[in-house]
């Protein structure tokens, strides 16, 4: 069977795309898609994400697997590539710059903005700890500043999940944390029973900070959406930043609003690369 894909990035975090609009499961096995994001025997990814046709009234279906053939609920990078590649696909017919967007998350809405990046209304971020998940705290309680021992140190931690979970921790030196290292150990960390992306942050000025991430299933991305998202809640509630701020990643910059309606809205590019043919 040949498959089309075309290859994006959103800041370098990269995606294969694959047109899945004819059928409501992923065309490849997860297993599949493991060996497609392999950079020296594949394609190379962090994930390989599917359009397939939308549910409950919505303009299509979102999939995603990870590099290591897990799935997230959501990608904030690969929901703007996806955005492009749809629109793409529609060609001529296209006749919106809006879309809703099912994905395990819930109903996402990117629009394509006529300096062609993408702007996302990713809905409201979860703050209580059995939302996240994590047993950091009660489940009706919130995760603000808590200690967390990893490696034998402790780190304030903030938990806020924006379709996918996510722990921050504010440090003097962002450059400066063994990624590779501290990464898995807070990923597998028991008091996150679904694992956990680990964002940590080096605030510059209140709207603008620099931050490396640990991904849940696909190790150290040059970029992550929801991460972004996640790290400007987490400042706020810590105090540490304004409503909106630009988040600095090895890939670039995103543009994260958390407005007064207390919806989250991320701007950034989407870049296609190239298409091929499995």
């Amino acid at each position: 069977m040949a498959i089309e894909f075309t290859k994006y990035h959103g800041l370098g975090n990269d995606f294969i795309l694959i047109d899945n609009r004819s059928s409501s499961t992923p065309v490849i096995t997860p297993e599949e898609a493991i060996k497609l994001c392999d950079r020296h025997f594949g394609i190379g990814a962090d994930g390989v994400i599917f359009a397939l046709p939308g549910e409950n009234n919505t303009d299509y279906t979102m999939r995603i697997f990870n590099s290591d053939g897990s799935e997230p609920e959501m990608c904030g990078n690969g929901i703007r590539c996806f955005a492009d590649f749809v629109a793409d696909l529609e060609g001529e017919s296209r006749n919106k710059d809006k879309y809703q967007i099912h994905t395990l998350a819930g109903v996402m809405t990117p629009q394509l903005m006529a300096d062609g990046q993408v702007k996302v209304d990713m809905g409201l971020p979860w703050l209580l700890a059995g939302e996240i998940p994590t047993t950091l705290a009660n489940a009706d309680e919130k995760v603000i500043n808590h200690t967390l021992e990893v490696a034998g140190k402790s780190w304030d931690v903030t938990c806020v999940s924006t379709g996918n979970p996510h722990c921050i921790t504010f440090v003097e030196d962002v450059a400066a944390i063994p990624l590779e290292t501290i990464g898995p150990k807070f990923e597998h960390h028991p008091v996150f029973p679904q694992r956990i992306n680990t964002e940590f942050v080096e605030v510059v000025r209140r709207d603008y900070v620099k931050m490396r991430v640990w991904e849940r299933g696909a190790g150290i991305t040059l970029a992550c959406g929801t991460g972004a998202c996640a790290t400007l809640v987490a400042g706020v509630l810590t105090g540490k930043c304004d409503r909106t701020a630009t988040v600095e990643l090895p890939g670039g910059p995103l543009l994260i609003e958390w407005a007064d309606d207390q919806r989250l809205y991320m701007t950034g590019p989407a870049e296609k690369v190239f298409a091929g043919k499995l």
